[in-house]
């Protein structure tokens, strides 16, 4: 194998596929990323951790076709540190080492590094058979993934709540929705439907594939081709393949805990209510997190309290036309939200202080938000 490569176009792959690969592994050849220059111009980058694989194509200059392994942690490393605009070169078993070692030069810097054999890098299995094809523009997809992974739990035991659910809603309100909940509080967000998304089974998405999906379609401009099965999906963008497989288990029904009956509507300025609710924070018990809001007529006072801290309390103008009460939530979680809202306006739909509260943003009907209140 023998190649020319500028430092960017590798730089760009190896922070794709190094994100997706462990730091420590028990098995050497996951540690590995799969290089294979073929003589059509270009090297095709290939890493996984055996649930999730990313495939990712740079153009290069190809003198010889090959392929081997290399620690994608230490070529990120070297190639991050190389200086901007170097062309890299890289070979394998050329005279200048052997068939063990990948020979890499850029700048004034030389480096050789132990391979492993590309017949032992381990693929995630064949992509064929995804029976459920259809496409998202990445915009789109950005939008549903910003609005619901933040709600994703993180307890393993339940981990069947470690992903967002994605699915076609029925009915009336048809749509290509995702849902994650961490059993505190949860996040629905929808678009349109895509052609070919609704015979489409509901899958739940992993939290790490979630993540590396969200960096990929950052800067993608192109729709996102997406194919899945009851156990595997795979996104396609750009020079981009992310293969991953499922959750294996049942997402709850959300649609029941999602209240029908709140009748106390208030709106409010969200970013003037985060900075209240952080400001007030300060004081609250870092344990709970909690602060109280206590509303009456066209007014907001959001509170904390704590033996070791203090008081602090602050009051907002609001539009809210019904009866005086109070209710408490965790801080961080009503700041989460409010970071969602596109519009800057917040409406909160209340029944008591005991039951969960719907958050929408006012200007945009796509994501609702329920969030448990908290004792205070």
């Amino acid at each position: 194998m023998k190649l020319t490569i500028e430092r960017a176009a590798l730089l760009k792959a190896l922070a794709h596929a190094q994100s997706v690969v462990e730091r420590r592994n028990t098995i050497p050849i996951l540690s590995n990323v799969l290089l294979e220059a073929n003589s059509g111009g270009g090297l095709a980058l290939t890493a996984t951790d055996m649930d999730l694989a990313i495939a990712e194509q740079a153009p290069a200059s190809v003198a010889q076709p090959g392929a081997t392994t290399v620690s994608v942690h230490t070529l990120h490393d070297i190639v991050r540190k190389l200086p901007e605009g170097a062309e890299i070169e890289m070979s394998t078993g050329d005279g200048d080492g052997d068939a063990n070692q990948l020979s890499l030069r850029g700048g004034r810097s030389r480096f050789k590094l132990p391979t492993l054999p590309r017949d032992d890098f381990p693929m995630l299995g064949d992509n064929a058979d995804l029976p459920h094809n259809f496409s998202v523009p990445a915009a789109e997809l950005k939008t549903l993934i910003d609005r619901t992974r933040f709600a994703i739990s993180t307890e393993e035991t339940r981990y069947y709540l470690n992903g967002i659910y994605l699915h076609a809603a029925k009915g009336k309100d048809a749509g290509l929705r995702a849902v994650a909940t961490d059993g505190h509080r949860l996040a629905r967000a929808e678009t349109a439907l895509p052609a070919g998304a609704a015979g489409m089974p509901g899958v739940i998405v992993p939290r790490k594939t979630v993540n590396e999906l969200y960096k990929l379609v950052q800067d993608a401009t192109d729709a996102v081709a997406v194919a899945l099965s009851d156990t595997k999906v795979r996104f396609a963008l750009d020079s981009v393949v992310l293969t991953s497989k499922l959750i294996d288990g049942t997402f709850p029904d959300y649609e029941r805990v999602i209240p029908v009956g709140n009748d106390k509507a208030m709106e409010l300025d969200c970013k003037e209510f985060a900075a209240a609710v952080d400001r007030c924070s300060t004081i609250a018990a870092e344990k709970s997190r909690a602060v109280k809001l206590s509303l009456k007529k066209n007014s907001l006072t959001v509170s904390a309290s704590s033996p070791e801290n203090g008081t602090a309390n602050e009051e907002l103008e609001v539009d809210y036309k019904g009866g005086a009460m109070e209710i408490g939530f965790n801080a961080r979680y009503l700041m989460d939200i409010c970071g969602q809202m596109a519009g800057g306006k917040a409406r909160f739909m209340l029944a008591d202080a005991a039951s969960p509260t719907i958050i929408r943003d006012a200007d945009d009907d796509a994501a609702l938000y329920v969030l448990m209140p908290m004792r205070v």
